[in-house]
């Protein structure tokens, strides 16, 4: 047996009649974005001939395929995708883009798109504050972010100055 173990990944999502929808969608909130092959039911089912199946599609090197399965199963926050933002400007733009078309702000970064798929809009300075040496600013920057919605750098950094 040979092992390719150094192959990429591609993270499946399953949509219930919405995956093209959903793919249009994420390529337009993500820059370096692209649509692959979609493939379509045949005559064999179990969806109607010709109609989508599925859609291959990168987002930031990341691979993905969207699926037509159906509605046995649903997206919850047990997986989520964390979008690495390098100041407020990105996480405003992203939380805005992801939100957009009936999605909803959670908690701490957290929130889920109008499909029901989870994200977090995660600043790369919070995640330094919140991991500082000094446990004690770390820690009430933790307990401030706690309590936000999205994500404000600059309120988290007054908190973690100890302002």
């Amino acid at each position: 047996m040979t092992v390719t173990g150094g192959r990429a990944f591609t993270t499946c999502l399953w949509f219930d009649g919405r995956a093209e929808e959903a793919v249009d969608f994420y390529l337009s909130v993500f820059e370096r974005s692209s649509r692959g092959r979609v493939g379509r039911y045949t005559e064999a089912g179990p969806g109607p001939a010709g109609s989508v199946l599925a859609v291959e599609f990168t987002l930031n090197g990341q691979q993905f395929v969207a699926i037509n399965g159906g509605p046995e199963f649903t997206f919850n926050e047990a997986v989520s995708f964390q979008v690495h933002c390098a100041d407020q400007e990105e996480v405003d733009f992203y939380w805005d883009r992801l939100t957009a078309g009936g999605g909803r702000g959670v908690a701490c970064g957290w929130l889920k798109d109008r499909f029901g798929v989870s994200w977090q809009v995660v600043p790369d300075e919070v995640l330094e504050m919140i991991g500082d040496e000094d446990g004690e600013r770390a820690a009430r920057t933790a307990t401030a972010m706690y309590r936000m919605v999205k994500i404000d750098i600059a309120a988290l950094r007054e908190v973690f100055d100890g302002a």
